[in-house]
This record gives structure tokens, sequence and C-alpha cells, in this order.
């Protein structure tokens, strides 16, 4: 199998190491093969339709994102340079683990990926000078059904690295800085 899947503390949400073939001349791995994905970690039908890529400095904080249905996103994260904290906020109502948040570091020295469901919010924190961040979507990228959640939400209670990021305060996006709180969420059932 040439992935070791690690579930986190939220169900669903998956980390995926991949296996990594190294030596003197540097590293090989295949980051994405359909087949093995859907093998190991049982999400048959998964279909995946954009690819996105963002660099990032040191202390940039993207998030926290999501898409209500019917262009919900189910996403698939990974680091190609640098190291990043990601993050993911079960937005589910149904869920026992509504409100409740886990966080990964990823990073190009790792290789580890993380598979995100739909009904999940998702941001992360560049920890390194910057960051190449690269994931697969679900659904495409709709503005009409893209809500950000607030990255400090008392209610979350998120432990951002900060200090390790190097930053007292991140650096945002607008839209991002201006996100309600879990209390103002549109969430899912």
């Amino acid at each position: 199998m040439p992935y070791t899947v690690t579930p986190t503390a939220l169900p669903g949400v998956l980390v995926l190491t991949p296996k990594v073939y190294g030596d003197a001349r540097g590293f090989f791995y295949e980051s994405f093969n359909q087949r093995d994905f859907d093998a190991a970690t049982g999400l048959a039908g998964v279909q995946f339709v954009q690819d996105n890529h963002s660099r990032s400095a040191r202390g940039v904080l993207r998030g926290l994102h999501y898409q209500l249905p019917p262009q919900a996103q189910g996403k698939l994260v990974r680091v190609t340079h640098g190291a990043v904290y990601d993050v993911v906020v079960d937005l589910r109502r149904s869920s026992p683990t509504f409100g409740r948040w886990d966080g990964v570091e990823l990073s190009a020295d790792n290789h580890r990926q993380l598979w995100v469901p739909p009904g999940f919010a998702h941001g992360f924190l560049t920890l390194s000078e910057s960051a190449e961040f690269l994931y697969k979507t679900t659904a495409y990228y709709s503005p009409a059904h893209e809500r950000s959640l607030l990255w400090y939400d008392a209610a979350l209670g998120i432990e951002w690295p900060l200090t390790q990021a190097g930053v007292e305060q991140p650096l945002l996006a607008a839209k991002d800085a201006a996100a309600g709180t879990l209390a103002q969420a549109d969430c899912f059932d």
C-alpha cells in the first residue's frame, strides 16, 4: 500500500503518509493515485475536479474556509515547500464532534497529506519562511457558496502555534479578518 492512513480525532479526517523512496539523488513518491487512494481510505467514489496551488509567507493564516452544499468541497491537501500548521473544524451539526478542531503539521519534509471531507472548515498557518500548499477539491470553487469561520473564535479554542510561526498576529486576507464565529456560521446538517 503506498499510503499509511492515520485517523485524526475528527471522524472522516485522515492523515495520509505516502511511501517515499529516497537515496543520495533525492526522493520519489506517488502523490496521488485514485485506485490506491480509494483502497487506503475506503472512500471509493471521491472524484477530484480542481487542483489549487498557493504560496504564503511566514505567519500568513489562510482560512478557516468551507463551501456549503451543493458546492461543498472535500480537499486533499499537502505542502511541497516549507511547513504549515493545518487545522480542520467539524461543522456538521449532527456530528458528535461538532465545533471541535484538530491540527497537524504538514511539510515538504514529512510528505503528509490531509483528507478534509465536506462538512469541515479548513485553514492553515505558515510556519516556515514561505510555504507552497497544493490541494485537490471535489467541487469547483464557488464564491456564492464560500464561507469563512473566524480563526480565533473563543468557542473553538484553536491553539494556533503563532510563536512557532514567529508572529504575534497572523497576516490575514480581508475576508478572513471579517469572518464570523461558530455561533454565526452557516453549518451542515
